[in-house]
């Protein structure tokens, strides 16, 4: 896993709300279980006509490694593969005012920072960066701050486990492999209580 700590950025603006799972990675490319190769394939649906032919869309021209997306991002199916999908195009996190519960939980465990925000600072965000689309994002994961010039700053919930998983690039089996001394004191205690 990867370790996020600071994220500086321009963002890619999909202000859409109600991005579901099939709307990032659509089902038809799930025929594997390798993380590789799903980056090409996020928002197929909105690149690419059904012939494979390329169309214009929200993505053209906008570049950076933070989304800044509409409300309730990631929701509709389980699958995994749209957390993949995003961080294997290159995006580190994902900015809304709500996601879904197991899109977030998914993509804590993949090296993707799912950023909740509120709605006004959604808003103010969306329509600075309509404005300027240079305009620089600096999410601080230590501080649980996110910030940018004439938006102001927000912070934002993690659960602890989790923001020290991504800092330290841990996976959970990582996070309980790196204090096994306290779980074998814990085990050891137990036995002779």
């Amino acid at each position: 896993m990867e370790k996020i700590s600071i994220i500086k950025s321009t963002a890619v603006l999909v202000p859409t709300a109600n991005i579901d799972t099939d709307q990032i990675i659509p089902a038809r490319f799930l025929k594997t279980t390798s993380r590789k190769g799903f980056g090409e394939k996020l928002f197929y649906d909105w690149r690419f006509n059904a012939d494979g032919s390329p169309v214009p869309n929200v993505l053209d021209g906008q570049v950076g490694c933070i989304i800044v997306a509409g409300e309730n991002f990631g929701c509709g199916s389980s699958r995994e593969h749209a957390a993949w999908a995003i961080h294997d195009a290159g995006y580190k996190a994902v900015v809304s005012s709500s996601f879904a519960d197991i899109f977030k939980g998914n993509a804590l465990n993949n090296s993707l920072l799912p950023v909740q925000v509120s709605s006004g600072f959604l808003s103010v965000l969306t329509a600075a960066l309509r404005a300027d689309p240079s305009l620089e994002i600096m999410i601080d994961l230590p501080a649980q701050t996110i910030s940018a010039e004439g938006v102001g700053q927000e912070t934002f919930p993690i659960v602890g486990y989790k923001k020290e998983c991504l800092m330290n690039g841990y996976s959970d089996i990582d996070y309980l492999l790196s204090d096994v001394e306290s779980i074998l004191d814990y085990e050891a205690d137990s036995q002779t209580s």
